[in-house]
């Protein structure tokens, strides 16, 4: 295989034979047959063949035969020759989420990112689009979706089905579905690279951890617990989390201490406040979360952990992984959270406040800061490559929430198939956001199989 990149003209001539630059032709070790085989996605196309003596690596493409392999529009993009008598141009890279017919936000709550994905891209050579899982056409395996316009518009255009698909799908519930599921394996079964392919539930992150050798950076934690099994964990530990399991932004959790003395508190969040109860005995507490509808077998009790603090409210932090070009993971951006007062997590909106890492680790290990920053990553690698060995679709990206406590242990509470990119507003981690994109339009081109792989 031959691969480099060149610009497509499309021409409105009538005849139907493609022009080549031979500086292009000896680029990629093309034949000197008559006729060449276009492929654009899934299509194809065989048409007579001009090589011509001009500068620069270009291909004209008929305006017909663009149509009949629904190439979307002209421009730079990679090509490549697998038997010297083919042009394959790619790649095709789709993203997947829900669409709507507001032409200000087609992409709903989503269309901010989307666009600061494509900034990201730049001029990099691919064909970019969007699309919503109604627009695929299974039968014709074609797919309807928006392209990037001039002046910020977006077109909409029909292309084959792409050569790689990053989801971003919003919805916990519809993804779990079985139709969804199918869905996306219609893609796997065509051999086209979907990746993340759904959300976690904190069990499943779990689960997936508990005989690998990483589990030791993880709480002792319990699916469906009993009453019984509560109560032995904070005999244990002196204080454990109540999370849902298919929770998220900390919504639903419960901070549960036992002191011998004092007796048992619970502290959670209620509509915009943080809340502290006392109960003299355990069943109290007991009738409290029955009577705030908490069903146990929807719920994990996680060990608590005592985290490092500034001003006496304790510091976690988002790991924003990715994978790159390499097919490797690296930890693209980091936020330190520092929790309000009397809150139960350090998310933004219960009161939390966004900094750096370094501005944490620092004033809290002095020196030492940077070498256990160096380690936390390190863990968060071991982390992610954990997790992806045990699961079995492809992952792109992983958000941890992770803490080290006072003896610099790691710890990682929560890992997020999808994460959110909230910590990138802070004005030192916008340079990790756009880091965190480039790695994943990279992770595509590689998994498109239009990127020259490095051995080994």
């Amino acid at each position: 295989m031959s691969l480099t990149t060149c610009n497509i003209l499309i021409s409105q001539q009538s005849e139907r034979a493609v022009t080549v630059t031979r500086s292009l032709s000896k680029q990629l070790q093309l034949s000197t047959s008559r006729s060449i085989t276009l492929r654009f996605g899934n299509r194809s196309s065989t048409q007579p063949v001009r090589i011509i003596n001009r500068k620069g690596s270009f291909v004209v493409v008929p305006q017909s035969v663009a149509s009949t392999i629904r190439l979307p529009s002209g421009g730079k993009c990679m090509v490549k020759s697998n038997t010297g008598r083919d042009l394959q141009f790619g790649p095709l890279i789709g993203i997947m989420t829900y669409t709507s017919n507001n032409p200000v936000l087609p992409f709903g709550a989503r269309t901010g990112f989307i666009k600061e994905f494509l900034r990201a891209a730049g001029d990099r050579p691919a064909f970019y689009f969007v699309f919503s899982p109604r627009n695929v056409n299974w039968e014709e395996e074609v797919i309807t979706g928006y392209f990037p316009g001039s002046g910020g518009r977006w077109v909409r255009k029909t292309v084959p089905l792409p050569d790689v698909i990053y989801n971003r799908l919003p919805s916990r519930s519809a993804e779990k579905s079985m139709s969804m599921e199918d869905f996306k394996a219609k893609f796997v079964r065509r051999r086209i690279p979907l990746f993340n392919w759904s959300f976690f539930d904190k069990s499943d992150v779990y689960r997936l951890l508990e005989a690998d050798e990483a589990n030791k950076y993880v709480p002792e934690s319990h699916n469906r617990p009993t009453p019984d099994l509560i109560r032995e964990m904070l005999e244990k530990h002196r204080f454990v989390y109540l999370k849902p399991t298919a929770g998220s932004l900390g919504i639903g959790i419960y901070r549960l201490t036992y002191n011998p003395e004092r007796g048992y508190f619970a502290r959670f969040r209620r509509n915009s406040g943080n809340v502290l109860i006392r109960f003299s005995r355990f069943e109290g507490l007991m009738r409290m979360l029955r009577a705030h509808n908490v069903r146990l077998q929807y719920y994990v009790v996680q060990q608590g952990i005592r985290l490092i603090e500034i001003d006496n409210c304790p510091i976690d932090f988002r790991f924003h992984m990715t994978k790159d070009g390499n097919n490797e993971w690296v930890a693209a951006g980091i936020g330190a959270k520092k929790a309000g007062k009397g809150s139960v997590t350090t998310h933004v909106r219960t009161g939390g406040q966004l900094m750096t890492p370094e501005q944490v680790l620092s004033r809290v290990f002095g020196t030492r800061g940077d070498k256990i920053l160096d380690h936390a990553k390190e863990v968060a690698v071991k982390l992610a490559e954990s997790i992806e060995r045990n699961y079995s679709r492809p992952l792109g990206e992983l958000g941890f929430d992770i803490g080290i406590d006072k003896n610099e242990n790691i710890w990682m509470f929560e890992a997020n198939a999808k994460p959110g990119r909230s910590i990138f507003k802070h004005p030192s981690l916008k340079a990790q956001g756009k880091a965190s994109l480039v790695n994943i339009i990279e992770h595509c081109m590689y998994l498109s199989r239009f990127q020259l792989r490095r051995e080994g």
